[in-house]
């Protein structure tokens, strides 16, 4: 049954979800522009938007209190209220019908611009859903009034009335209506006014603007549909500085942090306070902010594993003291907040509660509720991806704080990337610092080229600390019998060993003959295909047991860990002795700082084994063990052997790593670095086009930073159970069920899936194959029955 249309308050926005009523119309824009006028007051004055829109926030209240006008259409109205229809039209279309109501002619087209693109690209081809101008393109009056009317009259007139008082109240400029007015007819003429403008290629400074004002009106959309709250103060601020100051006499390299003006970069040692010197330098930055109408800036740390960005997260909230003011920004936060909300022995019904609150925390961190976020440089540079999913990002990133740490992660392409939106965050009124324990000249060379603002570069040399390691080359490889004995050696002696190796299939030889040369000492392997849920365990017994709590305790205990590099810097543990594959010496020296960690003993062994080199699967070149380039390995190796028997700490690296970087392999390495930075920018950064549809970039984006995972074919029961451990009134998951069916899944490069079926039910990838417990993935068989996962080039 259609609903009555004879007055304003039978028109609905959404409809009934859960136990949730129909939302009225006016209630949405008035929680919009409510929203607005809240990230307004949060983002400050942008000078990048206000350079080309001066009347940027009242413009952009303005597009939120009108952007979903177009709903009162009676066929939109059905929809809601008729299960099943559906009206092919686009609302935000038909909202362009109430801009009259706005009296300057420059707020009215801007206005334009945020209603139209709240949901959908203006153009672009191989986007996923119809573009506006496919849609309109081209559409007639005629044509345009057959396709938008009816409209109920009488509330089509209450509406105008109350945009109008509503606007008077909140200090926006708006006039009286008057009677008789053709909402669909004045509609199509601003869209017809809106295509011929943005069709168009546009300066680099207005297709920011204009994606930014897209950002505000998404922003304030989703904020309001979701009922959310933003953060409004700044936790890292006087007192909280104050509170590190007097906890513990500050480093002079701490001390500089502190008043540094401007972006910093920041090289000190493992234990030497790095972190609490950008939690410093953080608190001057807001503070400075704030001081220039910047509204209240978001702190962003950015790491580049999960494990260590959970660690991380614990780490800031525990300093703080207080719970709500740190949010996990990745793709399995929700797993984080599920660990801290219940434990292995809960109860279902408990389970259950602590996934839909860990799904809850997880949506609130999405909707950027927390103004304090630790997370992967990945998730800033979503925001190029803008559109009405991603553009509201460019708003919350802009006029904040960012900490980019351990920047020698990222191979040359992410780094290029990650550094062409450092220029972005900058030119959004960004202050930057980028902090390691080891960084080369050369890095830090071109971040001091891409960033155009005063940079400072710091380090700790100015503090004196005991060496914490002794350099010992073997030229034997890692998986040689020899290798074996020796560690075998240490254990006996009761010690704590760490092994790394370079690929999975290495790890799991190593630890295979470890375990059967001592079936009675207790031993752990640790690599990246473990199913999410066993990994987390493997995790958090191997800290348990190693970490630097023990060592401070004096409960540190023998053992060994057999491990990939996903060891470096995701767990804070505290070995005694390290056996490690040769690498590249970035990779060496996160791997170094597993041991002897807290300097609680004399210089402790290091012990690097020669390489082996060996082809890449569809790659030119040679890679040791199949992952590492062969030119930077190879001359850290010379160095190696060059410093053997000798103690060393961590400045001394970053000589060695200068001495590689001006190798012809450096110069190479820095044109490819350039080479990305530049191309990303003028490709996606620039916004010439801005509502050109990205969804291949998107595309792009998946496969470089997040992979896939996949379940395995003998849980598909297990993983079916789990899901509906929590399901809607339909039967269908809800998204908690599905946080707790995760436990299942196993992560994979990007070209698993084409090892992989897709259950179109379960939304899932499945692959056959070998599994364990201890081993984790061991095999994948091809469809066709042959195993097709080469574990010698994953880690």
């Amino acid at each position: 049954m259609e609903p009555d249309m004879t007055d304003l308050h039978d028109i609905n926005a959404k409809s009934a979800r859960g136990n949730r009523p129909p939302e009225r119309l006016t209630t949405h824009l008035d929680l919009t522009e409510k929203s607005a006028a809240l990230i307004q007051q949060r983002t400050g004055r942008i000078d990048a938007a206000h350079t080309v829109i001066p009347d940027f926030w009242t413009i952009a209240r303005l597009a939120c209190l009108f952007h979903d006008c177009g709903k009162i259409n009676c066929e939109f109205q059905r929809q809601l209220a008729e299960k099943g229809y559906f009206w092919a039209e686009r609302h935000e279309a038909l909202s362009l019908g109430y801009l009259h109501l706005i009296p300057d002619a420059t707020h009215r087209a801007w206005a334009a611009v945020g209603i139209a693109t709240h949901h959908r690209a203006l153009t672009g081809e191989n986007a996923r859903k119809t573009t506006l101008a496919t849609l309109y393109q081209g559409t007639d009056l005629t044509e345009w009034r057959d396709r938008f009317e009816p409209l109920p009259n009488t509330a089509a007139e209450q509406l105008a009335h109350w945009l109008h008082e509503t606007a008077t109240r909140r200090g926006l400029p708006t006039t009286a209506p008057t009677a008789g007015h053709s909402y669909t007819t004045a509609a199509h003429t601003e869209f017809t006014d809106f295509l011929a403008t943005w069709r168009r290629r546009t300066s680099p400074a207005t297709g920011l603007a204009a994606v930014l004002l897209q950002g505000a009106v998404t922003y304030a959309d989703h904020l309001a549909s979701a009922h959310g709250t933003l953060n409004t103060a700044q936790p890292m601020n006087a007192d909280f500085a104050r509170t590190i100051k007097e906890a513990f006499p500050l480093k002079p390299h701490q001390e500089r942090a502190a008043k540094t003006p401007n972006h910093l970069i920041l090289r000190a040692r493992t234990g030497s306070g790095k972190t609490e010197a950008s939690w410093l330098w953080c608190c001057q930055q807001a503070a400075l902010l704030q001081a220039e109408g910047r509204g209240t800036p978001r702190v962003f740390y950015t790491l580049p594993y999960l494990a260590s960005i959970n660690a991380m997260t614990t780490r800031t909230t525990e300093r703080l003291g207080r719970e709500g003011l740190v949010g996990p920004d990745h793709s399995r936060a929700g797993d984080y907040w599920l660990q801290q909300f219940c434990c292995p022995d809960d109860d279902e019904t408990t389970r259950v509660q602590a996934a839909r609150d860990a799904t809850h925390r997880k949506a609130a961190t999405k909707l950027f509720k927390e103004t304090i976020r630790i997370t992967t440089p990945y998730q800033l540079l979503r925001a190029a991806l803008v559109g009405a999913a991603y553009s509201s990002r460019l708003i919350d990133v802009a006029n904040s704080v960012f900490v980019f740490d351990e920047l020698h992660a990222y191979d040359t392409k992410r780094l290029g990337y990650i550094l062409a939106m450092m220029q972005t965050l900058e030119e959004l009124g960004g202050r930057i610092a980028v902090l390691s324990a080891t960084m080369p000249d050369a890095l830090t060379t071109l971040i001091t080229e891409t960033l155009t603002g005063d940079v400072t570069c710091d380090d700790d040399s100015d503090s004196t600390q005991q060496p914490r390691h002794r350099i010992e080359t073997r030229n034997h490889h890692i998986t040689d019998p020899a290798a074996l004995t020796e560690i075998t050696h240490h254990l006996r002696a009761g010690e704590s060993v760490l092994v790394i190796a370079n690929n999975v299939a290495h790890a799991q030889q190593i630890y295979d003959n470890l375990t059967a040369a001592l079936p009675d000492h207790h031993g752990t392997l640790l690599h990246s295909r473990y199913k999410r849920g066993h990994r987390g365990t493997i995790e958090k017994a191997i800290t348990g047991r190693y970490g630097t709590d023990q060592t401070r305790n004096n409960t540190r205990m023998g053992g060994f860990v057999v491990a990939t590099q996903v060891v470096e810097v995701s767990l804070d543990v505290d070995f005694d002795v390290l056996f490690t594959a040769c690498a590249d010496l970035e990779a060496l020296a996160q791997r170094f700082g597993r041991i002897n960690r807290i300097r609680a003993r004399e210089a402790a062994p290091v012990i690097i084994h020669t390489p082996r080199y060996k082809q890449r699967r569809g790659q030119p070149g040679l890679y040791c063990d199949g992952i590492y380039p062969h030119d930077p390995v190879s001359e850290a190796w010379t160095i190696l052997n060059e410093n053997a028997g000798k103690e060393i700490d961590e400045n001394e690296i970053t000589h060695w790593l200068n001495r590689i970087y001006n190798t012809a392999w450096g110069q190479m390495w820095r044109q490819e670095v350039l080479h990305h930075r530049d191309d990303f920018r003028r490709a996606f950064l620039t916004f010439k086009r801005p509502f050109d549809s990205r969804d291949q970039l998107e595309e792009r984006f998946d496969e470089m930073f997040d992979g896939l995972e996949a379940v395995m074919e003998e849980d598909l029961k297990k993983y079916k159970e789990a899901l509906h451990q929590d399901v809607d009134a339909n039967g269908k998951p809800r998204i908690s069920g599905q946080l707790l069916a995760s436990e299942y899944l196993i992560p994979l490069p990007h070209w698993g899936a084409t090892k992989a079926a897709y259950d179109t039910d379960l939304k899932a990838h499945v692959i056959r194959g070998v599994y364990s417990d201890i081993d984790g993935l061991k095999e994948i068989h091809n469809p066709g029955g042959a195993t097709g996962y080469q574990l010698d080039q994953l880690t």
